[in-house]
């Protein structure tokens, strides 16, 4: 009875090697056959279609899939996943966006991209300014005034909405401005291939956001003495704050389409011609991830 149990013992040994050795033959395989984890993608994010559906035809396979009122085409560059999201307008709809895209598709970094109004009267139309880092130009607070005291809107001061846990407009602590920094693997990339964009110059700055359309020249010059604003545009902050609170890499790529600091008129083909460099630049963001 002892010599039989011994047998069956050793036969289950044996296959269990022999199982373990096929499990490890099947990796071994996997492996020799060049076979890599799934890469996570970059998305670029346009607010309207001329600032998204352009650069969306660049890519190859492209699936459509929709959650709530936002679009996303999944598709590839350079064998690579890349998905544009197109946004909608403003900074709730954008952030919005970027939270679903986010938990959604898991993405290695963020760029937002689109037209913009000039704040610097050194830029033209077409010039195109990376976010070295990007502000919220709607949050602000008022100072005390009485009744028929007036409206003195260049008293206004910023508030940081992520200072404090408690009320922002109670703590002194919140009475400055939040600057997103743009992430230096982008910024990198985007400098390298900016001679490819021959409409304008390509310049590191700072963009505003709000969702406020500013005509006033007075006002524009103001938030750029004051916040040192290249241009003005109504989402890249929300998507940068978002960003920032999953710790994904971010970048705000913006072209200017008019700036009422020196008469230049509005262009609506400078949202082509900013999709085309920031094909250029998620070409070259690639190219560096796939040398790591």
């Amino acid at each position: 009875m002892m010599k039989r149990m011994g047998k069956k013992y050793t036969v289950l040994a044996i296959i269990a090697v022999l199982f373990v050795s096929a499990i490890a033959g099947i990796n071994l395989s996997d492996h020799a056959l060049g076979k890599e984890k799934p890469r996570k993608p970059i998305i670029i994010q346009g607010p309207m279609p001329i600032e998204a559906e352009n650069f969306a035809k660049r890519l190859d396979h492209v699936k459509v899939e929709k959650s709530g009122s936002f679009v996303f085409y999944k598709g590839k560059l350079d064998n690579y996943p890349v998905i544009v999201a197109k946004t909608g307008k403003g900074m709730e709809n954008t952030a919005a966006a970027t939270a679903i895209a986010i938990e959604k598709y898991k993405p290695a970094a963020i760029i937002n991209q689109g037209t913009s109004g000039g704040h610097d009267p050194s830029l033209n139309v077409f010039d195109v300014v990376l976010g070295k880092q990007t502000v919220n130009l709607g949050s602000l607070k008022t100072p005390h005034l009485e009744e028929n005291e007036g409206i003195k809107p260049t008293s206004w001061i910023p508030m940081d909405l992520m200072a404090s846990e408690g009320s922002a407009g109670e703590d002194p602590d919140a009475e400055k401005a939040r600057y997103f920094e743009g992430d230096k693997e982008l910024l990198a990339a985007a400098n390298a291939v900016k001679d490819k964009y021959t409409k304008g110059k390509v310049i590191e700055g700072t963009i505003g956001s709000a969702d406020v359309w500013n005509n006033e020249v007075d006002r524009i010059k103001w938030f750029h003495e004051n916040f040192g604003t290249s241009v003005e545009e109504m989402e890249g902050a929300s998507a940068a704050q978002i960003s920032k609170s999953y710790d994904v890499p971010f970048l705000g790529i913006r072209v200017l389409s008019n700036n009422k600091t020196n008469g230049g008129a509005y262009d609506p083909t400078t949202a082509a011609a900013n999709q085309d460099y920031v094909y250029e630049v998620v070409k070259e963001y690639i190219a560096k991830k796939k040398s790591k």
